[in-house]
């Protein structure tokens, strides 16, 4: 693992953007490593366009602003991709883009002039409807994350899940993280 990972989630209020990066990140602390997880919102209101970021590093992380620069970007509702410039800062060649979307990646990859780094796609919103009964994707995207950058294990996932939800909630959002996990593609 390089020394610090930054992920930059982009969502819409009401998604859930800020609980997975604060998911992810209490994964992480759980499995040793140093976390940030924060929003970036003022009085939006349900559906406006949101951001939260999550930073994971093996040592402690000194820095506290926004990412600017991410390794990973995810994207919770592919409608923002017109609007939202959620490809912003990813230029090192080796960076990641997680979007929701039933769509190829190469597709996607085409259509956003994306020439580097990796992109991968997760029918997010089928699976959290099939699943979970409505369109919550947040926890979708995270399985994705695991799976994409390993910087965190399912085993973990799970066991945060179940710390930070209800029984029953925790067993069929970690269904939807099992399912998105299996069915991501890449591109």
């Amino acid at each position: 693992m390089k020394k610090m990972l930054e992920f930059r989630w982009h969502g819409r209020g009401g998604q859930g953007a800020w609980t997975a990066s604060e998911l992810l990140a209490r994964t992480a602390l759980a499995e040793g490593k140093y976390i940030q997880s924060f929003p970036e919102f003022g009085p939006e209101r349900m559906g406006a366009p949101v951001t939260a970021f999550t930073r994971i590093s093996s040592e402690p992380i000194r820095i506290h602003c926004a990412i600017y620069d991410p390794d990973v970007v995810i994207v919770l509702d592919n409608t923002l991709l017109k609007t939202v410039p959620v490809t912003a800062g990813m230029n090192k060649g080796d960076d990641i883009l997680i979007i929701n979307s039933p769509d190829d990646p190469s597709v996607l990859k085409a259509n956003l002039r994306l020439e580097k780094g990796h992109l991968w796609t997760v029918p997010a919103t089928e699976i959290a409807l099939n699943i979970l009964g409505t369109p919550i994707t947040n926890t979708a995207l995270l399985g994705v994350v695991a799976r994409a950058t390993g910087i965190v294990t399912m085993e973990g996932i799970e066991k945060t899940v179940k710390e930070k939800f209800r029984a029953d909630i925790a067993e069929k959002n970690f269904a939807v993280i099992k399912k998105a996990y299996e069915e991501a593609k890449a591109e």
